[in-house]
Order: structure tokens, then C-alpha cells, then sequence
């Protein structure tokens, strides 16, 4: 992978990975035009592991509430201050972060092959769209951050755990369940931001860790390191801007962008003008 692949990768991640549209669903699309195997090992890591720069750019956002959230965690795991908010938010994002993990490592072959079709792909950005759009009206959004139960969180997790499926959207999975769960959509991003730092990180290490060779003679280390740093950058524009937004906003501009790119995807597929891998 050259230099400039690297960057427009990055930077594609770094846009997508917050919006409710798909990071891995654009990343796959685009791999493919670029003329990449999108099932390959290698490629399918890359993929994973830029995802880092995208929790950089959330930590660093989110720092100011990680200070207080993590010092009142651990304080509360060695004695007994533990009626604390934010060491119980701490148990919160921790039992949020089950389900995708489990889901990831008992289904991981299946999600870096089968689903990475591009059928897959453009299938679920239409169908993930009509759940967006349900719960966007649904939603009375009266419940706020400090509603926020261990019980919200397991709901959100679970739903984040879909996004395994690329096109899903991790970001549009875990709003789309929170606001379900009536809360505003500012608190329902803010979570998302939150639930993504376990995630992806883990997504991270894990793809390190078993495919660090397949990295090293397919995509290689400098494109996939590029990539990760221009997805930070990038990334962090992009949570700022977010959070503004939906303040203000439904997401239904989201979910006709959604619904368009995925027609569009599976008529090429459909009519032979890309192959589905």
C-alpha cells in the first residue's frame, strides 16, 4: 500500500468511524476499489488497526471526564468509596464492553471473511437505516447522562456488538439503542464515544497480535501507521463536530446517505461492475 492510499484510508476512517454511517462498511468499499482482496489477513487487519487513531482522538476529547472517571474507578476497586458516580460509570462502560467482545472472538472468522462481503455490506447499510430512522422518532429523549444505569449500558453494548457486521455502524448501533432507551442524543453519543475506547482497543491488540507478519509482508507497518495517524487527526474533528451536531439535529441525513450508498454498492455488485470480495 503506497503513501497516499494510506492517508485517504485514514482519513475515511478517521471521518467514519463516529458518524452513524460505517467505518469498516466505507473502509471495505473503498479497499475494494483500490483494487485489494478485502478478505485477505492483511488487509482485514489494516482495517482493525487504524481504528487506534480513532481512540486516541476519543481519549484526548474525552480526557477531562477519563481524569475523573478513572482515578474514582480504581479508588473505588481498593476501598470503600464506592457510591461514587463515576466509579459506578466505570462498571458501566467495563459491562457495556462484554457483549462485543464475546461476539468478536466466537464469531472472529466468520466477521473477517463471510461478512466482509460486500453484499453484506450493502445490505446492512439500507436495513440498519430503517432502525435508525424508527428509533429517531421513537425516542422521547427525557432520560440524561446521570440516568445512565449498568442495565442502559448492557442494552447499548449488546447493540454495539451488530456492528461486528460491517455497514452496521458501531456508532449508529449503540445511538440507535440508546435513544430506544429514551435517552437525549447528546448522552446517547457521549456513550457511544465511551463504549468505542474498550472496543477498539481491543480490536487493536488483538489484530497486533495475531496478524503482526501478515501486516509486515502484505499492507505493511509505515502505510498501516500512516493510516492510524491521519484516522487520529481526522478523528478528532470529527467527534467535536458531532456532538454539535446532533444537539441540534436528527440523524436523518445520515440514514438517506446510508440507504443511497448501499444501493449503490449492491447494484454494482449485482451487475458485475465489482466482485462482492
Amino acid at each position: 500500500m503506497n503513501i497516499f492510499e494510506a492517508i485517504l484510508l485514514g482519513a475515511v476512517e478517521g471521518l467514519t468511524e463516529f458518524l452513524p454511517i460505517s467505518s469498516t462498511g466505507h473502509l471495505t468499499i473503498l479497499e475494494k476499489l483500490l483494487g485489494y482482496r478485502i478478505d485477505d489477513p492483511d488487509v482485514t487487519a489494516f482495517t482493525a488497526i487504524i481504528q487506534s487513531g480513532a481512540v486516541l482522538a476519543t481519549t484526548i476529547y474525552l480526557r477531562r471526564d477519563i481524569a475523573r472517571i478513572v482515578p474514582a474507578f480504581l479508588r473505588g476497586l481498593f476501598s470503600k468509596a464506592r457510591r461514587d458516580r463515576d466509579y459506578r460509570f466505570g462498571w458501566m462502560v467495563i459491562i457495556g464492553s462484554i457483549p462485543i467482545a464475546v461476539v468478536g472472538l466466537l464469531f472472529k472468522d466468520q466477521i473477517e471473511t463471510t461478512l466482509r462481503s460486500l453484499w453484506f455490506v450493502g445490505s446492512a447499510l439500507i436495513l440498519w437505516s430503517g432502525v435508525m430512522w424508527f428509533a429517531d422518532r421513537a425516542a422521547t429523549q427525557q432520560r440524561h447522562e446521570q440516568d445512565v444505569t449498568w442495565k442502559d449500558t448492557l442494552i447499548i453494548g449488546t447493540a454495539q456488538a451488530l456492528a461486528l457486521i460491517p455497514g452496521v455502524s458501531r456508532s449508529g448501533a449503540t445511538m440507535s439503542a440508546g435513544l430506544l432507551r429514551d435517552f437525549d442524543r447528546v448522552t446517547v453519543t457521549r456513550l457511544s464515544f465511551f463504549l468505542s475506547i474498550p472496543a477498539l482497543l481491543a480490536a487493536t491488540v488483538l489484530q497486533v497480535a495475531d496478524e503482526y507478519d501478515n501486516i509486515s509482508t502484505g499492507v505493511g507497518w509505515p502505510a498501516t501507521i500512516t493510516a492510524t495517524v491521519v484516522s487520529g487527526v481526522v478523528g478528532y474533528l470529527a467527534v467535536a463536530w458531532l456532538l454539535k451536531f446532533v444537539a441540534r439535529h436528527t440523524y436523518t441525513v445520515f440514514i438517506w446517505y446510508r440507504v443511497i450508498l448501499g444501493t449503490i454498492v449492491l447494484l454494482l455488485v449485482g451487475t458485475g461492475a465489482i466482485e462482492a470480495t
